[in-house]
């Protein structure tokens, strides 16, 4: 898994590097990124795991970033790190995981980031088990896709139950699937876990669905899949 995102954002800078102390102290590999606003953390528009937000900032407060952070990445792991207590119920509308009070403590806040680190893996293992289409605010569970289907400026994603039609390169979808995917083709991803059967330039799916391999892939596509098979890979056919 790759290694954990986390932001800080407080508009002191000394707690800014308090905080990336006590983080790397810990956990060296995180990738850390500090912000000295709410509105410079937004202006961003960077994906993290766990978010350190300080509440009483001079323009935008950390109650309006985190609502406003709330409708980009509902998942993300938010700590308030503030010197008042008078927050703490605020915290729980926009689903808080912990409210650690200035100045920080350094045995309490190791304590707080273990267990906010155990959080926010859980949260991106669960992400990585879903598709998420945002031109339709959409979330597709990854074990319902059979396969994907490049038609020129759009795409295909057939599930078990039904196709969604949308616009998007299948890069960028092919970026977010879990290993269970493979590209056979430029124009088809799919889901070794609903293969039946292969042959030179074909792969045959759950229901009868054929798509085309490319006869340069053959041997490629065959260690893949035999590597999903003999490593906890799944076939539900």
């Amino acid at each position: 898994m790759k290694s954990l995102r986390i932001a800080i954002v407080d508009d002191e800078k000394i707690i800014c590097e308090q905080i990336k102390d006590f983080i790397q102290k810990e956990h060296g590999d995180c990738q850390i990124d500090s912000y000295f606003s709410g509105q410079a953390f937004l202006e961003a528009g960077k994906q993290f795991d766990l978010v350190f937000l300080d509440i009483q900032m001079e323009g935008m407060d950390g109650m309006d970033t985190a609502r406003a952070l709330r409708k980009t990445q509902p998942e993300a792991v938010l700590i308030f790190v503030t010197g008042s207590k008078e927050y703490v119920f605020e915290a729980f509308d926009v689903s808080a995981f912990h409210y650690l009070l200035k100045p920080l403590e350094e045995t309490k806040f190791k304590e707080v980031l273990a267990r906010a680190l155990l959080e926010s893996q859980r949260h991106r293992a669960g992400r990585q088990e879903r598709l998420f289409i945002r031109t339709k605010n959409l979330t597709i569970d990854q074990k319902d896709i059979l396969y994907i289907e490049s038609r020129g400026k759009k795409v295909d994603i057939h599930t078990l139950k039904e196709t969604f039609s949308i616009y998007g390169a299948m890069n960028e979808l092919e970026t977010q699937l879990s290993k269970s995917f493979y590209r056979c083709h430029r124009g088809y991803l799919v889901n070794m876990a609903y293969i039946t059967e292969y042959g030179a330039d074909s792969i045959t799916l759950t229901g009868g669905a054929r798509v085309y391999l490319t006869k340069k892939k053959h041997g490629e596509f065959v260690k893949a899949y035999m590597w999903y098979l003999q490593n906890g890979g799944v076939s539900c056919v």
